[in-house]
């Protein structure tokens, strides 16, 4: 039985990048940059003003104050979206608008509220410096200077600014396909009408949306009952997919075929069972390029092997240089006591306290079939395998379920 580290140290170098495709930028959200993308202008493309106002000479205006305004005959103005307009003459002055071109010879903008106005005569009341509310072109980028690399998370401003450049299409990282094969004559479909002893499959609708969350494209394979035949069938259609994720069959009883399946298609089995709770029997293997994981098949057990085992993995397979969660120190807001001998992922849900520290208030049931524990949890608090009890106030480490920031080292 594996340790956490040891497990996830043999499988993640498993999980290398896919292939590289080209999307649209409207569809590039959340994907992984897989080259370098340059700038294609200066930006900004041309010197404009920053504030509403009048574009100056600063040396006209020396020593203007509210006491001893300074006055400049109006020239023209300059609005944003037009030509730049002619040079502006020494003592003259030109009203702007923001983001409009800056004249040739100015070198400052006084905002209006600085300023008084009768008719074409401006009043100045404070003497500006060189540049003082003005965008110079190229001041952001130059041309041809590298923006983004590969392995950049492409959110809300990568988007943005890859836009202001013109790159309408990027080439990413592939999303990769993951299948999820949920096995058990216990199991029936969310549509299905009840039957005695039978259970909606709610991991396949978990899983799809942890794998969606991760950033892969989740594939729900047909229920598959406990015959052999059946299960080896299916594994077989799962392996076109970049990963086969099983839900159930991997433990040691007389129904658990999954293992016998795996071993029926020529899966290579990498190792069984890890130590940790919940979730102890994890299989791993591979076929070729396709990567095999067996989970538990109770519902939280499966949410929480996925987690840490397989969501790095997927994130791995986008390029993403950060594939693990990241972590934080917690406070435990009351005392808690658990079994030695396995490390315990409790669903905790935090929240700060008035000096702004994380205080975890772990949730009253951790049993591996309550799927209450994990509604509403936003961190999974490491307890380590021989400490039987925890104090109130106990510093421990938990990963940040709804944190958006990802971690290039393991926090196990």
């Amino acid at each position: 039985m594996k340790p956490i580290s040891e497990a996830l140290a043999a499988m993640l170098p498993t999980f290398t990048p896919c292939g590289r495709e080209r999307v649209q930028l409207q569809r590039a959200h959340g994907r992984v940059l897989a080259q370098d993308a340059l700038a294609r202008q200066d930006q900004p493309p041309f010197t404009n003003s920053a504030m509403d106002g009048y574009a100056v000479r600063a040396a006209d205006l020396a020593g203007a104050s509210p006491a001893s305004p300074k006055t400049l005959p109006l020239a023209g103005e300059s609005r944003a979206g037009e030509a730049a307009p002619p040079a502006l003459e020494a003592g003259q002055t030109l009203r702007i608008f923001t983001g409009a071109p800056l004249p040739e010879g100015a070198d400052a903008v006084v905002m209006q509220e600085d300023t008084s106005r009768e008719g074409d005569a401006v009043s100045f009341h404070l003497a500006p410096a060189p540049d003082a509310h003005v965008r110079k072109r190229g001041e952001d980028l130059r041309a041809g200077a590298p923006i983004l690399g590969p392995g950049t998370i492409l959110g809300p401003g990568e988007i943005g600014l890859l836009a202001s450049q013109g790159h309408a299409a990027l080439t990413v990282y592939r999303r990769p396909r993951v299948a999820i094969l949920s096995t058990g004559d216990e199991l029936r479909d969310i549509s299905d009408p009840p039957r005695p002893g039978s259970i909606v499959n709610s991991n396949a609708y978990a899983l799809a949306a942890q794998v969606e969350e991760a950033g892969g494209e989740p594939w729900i394979l047909p229920i598959v009952p406990d015959v052999l035949e059946e299960v080896v069938a299916q594994v077989r259609a799962g392996l076109s997919a970049d990963v086969l994720v099983t839900i159930g069959g991997v433990s040691v009883g007389d129904y658990d075929l999954v293992r016998k399946a795996f071993d029926a298609v020529g899966v290579e089995p990498q190792f069984w069972k890890v130590a940790m709770k919940p979730g102890k029997p994890l299989s791993f293997g591979v076929f070729g390029e396709r990567l095999v994981v067996g989970l538990p098949g109770n519902p939280v057990s499966a949410m929480v092997t996925f987690e840490v085992f397989v969501r790095p993995g997927i994130r791995r397979m986008l390029g993403d240089p950060a594939p693990y969660r990241a972590s934080a120190e917690v406070a435990l807001a009351a005392a808690h006591t658990h079994k030695t001998g396995r490390t315990e992922l409790a669903r905790a849900r935090l929240v700060r306290d008035e000096r702004g520290q994380l205080i975890a208030h772990l949730h009253a049931r951790q049993g591996s079939g309550n799927l209450t524990s994990v509604s509403g949890a936003n961190a999974l608090v490491i307890l380590p395998p021989d400490e039987a009890s925890f104090a109130e106030g106990e510093r421990l480490r938990a990963l940040l379920l709804g944190d958006p920031r990802g971690s290039a080292l393991s926090p196990f």
